[in-house]
């Protein structure tokens, strides 16, 4: 179908629903920027682009669209099944539970099991919310998990470092649509570099890793993220082994670090066996977080 024959046939939000959930399962696109299916990532793309709230579909699905927005819906679909682009970067938004986020393809599109974490207050890990004053969010990308941790924490000051400025500029839009920018403070920095001596009541990181092997295999849409924030080395860990080296170096007596890894367990346990990690579970994963005590640290530095 042409676009002129799309924009003439395709009158209503329905009709463009249909077609849209038709044409991305006969591309097979490859969902997991926000969510798992054809029929959840038109909703999003649709609603998103139509500037409609995302809980109203049943109240506009029989709405007609003007030319313009025809248009515009086309637009948005053949960018998400020509060129495979997320989602969210073509409609330059991102969510971790009800928290939106600006994003582009400067950053990778926000996902991390650390927003439930921080949904629940990071218990019984963090035993009084009111009591953490300072911490840090490691490999901060878009300052997503920066965010949910100023929100989280009421009392703390909140660093989020990054090494690419492309992607600080996009923290720096988030933090500041939320009010945020006297509270958390974006730094450029490779790992811990920047803030020599300074330490934290905790650490949370989602940093890069990404194994050599999965790199290869990327699906189409997750080639248009910046490598810098995907790619870990031969085992996922290059990064992963810069953090434990230094950041017992970083944190607050009875504080502790916690590192997404995703499916790499395996590859931490090989390479860390004495490590002492404690490996968490949510809602919706398990063992795709570690979590290493301050004490744990200085042990295993002087193994």
């Amino acid at each position: 179908m042409t676009a002129t024959d799309a924009i003439d046939e395709l009158i209503t939000l329905r009709d463009w629903l249909r077609w849209a959930v038709s044409r991305f399962t006969e591309a097979e696109l490859f969902f997991g920027h926000g969510t798992d299916n054809a029929w959840d990532e038109a909703i999003w793309l649709l609603l998103a682009t139509l500037k409609l709230p995302r809980d109203r579909l049943e109240a506009c699905i029989d709405a007609r669209l003007t030319k313009a927005e025809r248009l515009a819906v086309w637009q948005a679909l053949q960018q998400r099944i020509a060129r495979r682009l997320p989602a969210a970067y073509i409609v330059q938004e991102a969510w971790l539970g009800d928290f939106r986020f600006y994003v582009d393809e400067r950053v990778i599109v926000p996902r991390s099991y650390f927003a439930e974490l921080l949904r629940e207050g990071f218990s019984p890990w963090v035993e009084d919310v009111d009591s953490v004053t300072n911490a840090l969010d490691l490999c901060t990308g878009s300052g997503c998990l920066a965010i949910l941790m100023a929100h989280t924490f009421p009392n703390a000051q909140i660093d989020a470092i990054d090494i690419s400025s492309a992607a600080l500029a996009v923290a720096k839009r988030n933090i500041a649509d939320y009010g945020l920018a006297g509270i958390v403070q974006p730094i450029e920095s490779d790992l811990f570099a920047a803030v020599a001596g300074k330490r934290y009541d905790l650490i949370l990181s989602n940093p890069p890793y990404v194994t050599a092997a999965a790199m290869a295999a990327l699906p189409m849409e997750y080639r248009h993220e910046p490598a810098l924030a995907l790619a870990a080395g031969e085992d996922g860990l290059d990064v992963v082994r810069r953090l434990l080296a230094k950041a017992a170096e970083h944190l607050n007596p009875g504080g502790f670090i916690a590192i997404e890894v995703g499916h790499n367990r395996e590859q931490v346990e090989t390479a860390f066996p004495e490590l002492g990690a404690i490996w968490l579970d949510t809602v919706s994963s398990e063992e795709k977080v570690f979590l290493v005590s301050e004490e744990a640290l200085r042990d295993f530095a002087k193994m």
